[in-house]
């Protein structure tokens, strides 16, 4: 079943006058419970299609369909609302509240849900336990290693039991070790729940992971692989 439908996407920016095809006609269906890998060089369009893909960023032209609802269509609090319920997000600097505990993170998307305390908090020691740091729960970010803060990063984008997960080159500050660890952590996640992943990649670890990998150059897919 698919989870993703996007049509003639396209995203022109025109800041000096010149206009430049950042996303340039792209077609796709991602089906439900993949694990997929968006790569190509800089200035692909990568980071730009997967905005577009998370509502972050709006297209020029085209369509993009998510569990039957036309993204681009909603509201600004429609959006808001339609993100908060159906996309987790996991980005290459983190985004944690330096301030809040990494309990305090995780629970936090949950809390703007209106999910009750307890449900919150079951929720929140689950996915800690799962992702390893059920002994850093009271930690903030300052006080964990970056391996640490993505994997925090990871329990609250599925904390919300989102359909899928947008990851923007989630691996580009851990080391070898941590990078191993996250990936294995996430692909127990997509066979288990069977959470839909997309990330943006450079990374050959991500890639090679990856049981489907789209590539994009010039703002257009080139090609399209599954794995057996």
């Amino acid at each position: 079943m698919s989870v993703i439908n996007i049509k003639n996407l396209k995203k022109i920016y025109n800041d000096t006058g010149v206009p430049v095809n950042a996303v340039n006609g792209i077609d796709l269906t991602i089906n439900e419970g993949e694990f997929t890998a968006i790569v190509g060089p800089s200035g692909s369009g990568k980071t730009t299609f997967l905005n577009m893909l998370g509502g972050l960023d709006k297209p020029t032209v085209g369509e993009i369909h998510i569990n039957g609802t036309q993204v681009e269509k909603l509201s600004a609090s429609k959006l808001i609302n339609f993100r908060l319920n159906n996309i987790g997000f996991v980005f290459q600097a983190y985004n944690l509240i330096p301030v809040l505990t990494a309990k305090e993170n995780v629970e936090f998307i949950m809390h703007l849900q209106g999910k009750p305390k307890k449900e919150r908090e079951a929720r929140t020691k689950e996915l800690l336990t799962a992702v390893g740091l059920e002994d850093r729960m009271d930690s903030r970010p300052g006080k964990l290693s970056g391996g640490q803060q993505q994997r925090v990063a990871v329990a609250r984008a599925l904390a919300s039991r989102p359909r899928f997960i947008l990851a923007d080159e989630p691996t580009a500050n851990l080391d070898s070790k941590s990078t191993e660890n996250l990936l294995d952590m996430m692909e127990k996640m997509n066979k288990e729940e069977n959470i839909t992943f997309v990330f943006s990649t450079h990374d050959a670890r991500v890639v090679k992971k990856a049981r489907r990998v789209i590539t994009i150059e010039d703002g257009k897919i080139v090609s399209d692989e599954r794995k057996n």
